[in-house]
């Protein structure tokens, strides 16, 4: 086998199994195995152009007859914020944000079971173990980073470092080339007058921003389902299509 052969990726696709966002329809993935003999470049072009990442598998919808699945990304630099989103993120002046290396913790577990509890409880998910937590988080061959979001302490000449504030979320994210990839996120769902999930993704826009890089990557945006709806709201924004990315 050649060195070419050896670092080129080979795809597999699974077996049809029913869509967790569409009732009545079947979904299957193309997928293939991350690892760290594979070029960076060639991973950082998979990511990129319509791959997601679990763990160390990089995968895409491979659906016969259905094209629902659309991968978005935000055009950073263009993005200006509506009144509404202007409230949440004023609203969420009492937290700070911090990036982190992608290490698991108790701490984290805890929110990531009472968000799955309560959110996904007959999801995919659902029965994850600490083990199965800690996998998501720390294996990963791109460069990966936490950025959690904190509580500011109480009193104003305390050390972050020696009284951390409450942890209220977690976003699991991929640094490519051309910006960042939203992986995963959680978060304290008690108080839903903060809108935490979209308090998150307009502080990764204007991380994104302040990194100099033009994009935010927000996974699939699915046609039909209500799930990911939101992922429309910020805009401007581009789609992958047949024909590469089209500004939406």
């Amino acid at each position: 086998m050649s060195e070419q052969q050896k670092n080129f990726p080979e795809f597999y696709v699974t077996a049809p199994q029913p869509c967790p966002y569409l009732p009545g329809r079947l979904e299957r993935k193309l997928f293939t195995h991350l690892t760290h003999d594979k070029a960076p470049v060639l991973v950082d072009n998979l990511l990129k152009g319509g791959f997601r990442r679990s763990q160390n598998i990089a995968y895409m919808p491979y659906c016969e007859g259905c094209h629902a699945c659309v991968s978005v990304r935000v055009l950073v630099d263009e993005f200006k914020p509506g009144k509404t989103m202007r409230r949440i993120t004023e609203r969420n002046r009492n937290l700070t944000p911090t990036r982190v290396p992608a290490k698991a913790t108790s701490e984290q577990y805890s929110l990531f079971r009472d968000y799955i509890d309560s959110r996904h409880g007959d999801g995919g998910m659902a029965d994850m173990s600490v083990l199965d937590y800690s996998m998501m988080i720390e294996d990963s061959v791109v460069e990966t980073f936490l950025s959690e979001y904190r509580e500011k302490p109480d009193e104003p000449l305390a050390s972050s470092a020696t009284k951390p504030g409450a942890l209220r979320g977690v976003a699991l994210c991929d640094r490519l080339s051309d910006g960042i990839s939203m992986v995963y996120s959680f978060y304290d769902t008690d108080d839903r007058s903060q809108s935490l999930g979209t308090y998150m993704i307009l502080e990764h826009i204007e991380f994104a921003r302040r990194l100099g890089l033009p994009y935010l990557y927000l996974g699939y945006w699915i046609s039909g389902s209500r799930k990911m709806a939101y992922k429309t709201r910020y805009t401007p924004q581009e789609h992958l299509t047949p024909n590469g990315w089209r500004r939406i």
